[in-house]
């Protein structure tokens, strides 16, 4: 069973919908990189258990997220911030490369501050 980033970075958004016993199986698993026969060991279950909570707690994931779509739109807002930003710092360079405006540059530098401090959220 190949561990999914995808199913990892879901889990940051919904984990705490789960339950504790599934979001502790799934933290050994995805987290502690614990074997299915080491979790069942652990978890006092069988290795199949194991196998079977992992598998509910990623159907799960992937069904808040086909629902609520919030890792999406935080995705989508990230990359937005970085051409925000990226496009703020182009306007410097064209700034200081003709007429040099200090207001042009101030604002742009204030676009930079506050894309990156909405990014920091």
């Amino acid at each position: 069973m190949p561990k999914n980033m995808e199913i990892v970075w879901l889990f940051d958004f919904y984990g705490d919908m789960l339950t504790d016993k599934q979001r502790q199986v799934f933290e050994l698993y995805y987290e502690q990189d614990l074997s299915l026969s080491e979790i069942a060991e652990n978890q006092q279950i069988t290795r199949q258990g194991v196998r079977d909570a992992i598998k509910r707690c990623e159907a799960q994931l992937l069904e808040m997220e086909d629902r609520l779509h919030l890792a999406a739109r935080f995705r989508s807002v990230q990359d937005g911030l970085e051409a925000i930003r990226t496009a703020a710092q182009d306007i410097q360079i064209l700034n200081d490369r003709t007429r040099y405006s200090r207001d042009i540059d101030q604002r742009a530098a204030q676009i930079v501050k506050l894309a990156d401090e909405l990014r920091e959220r």
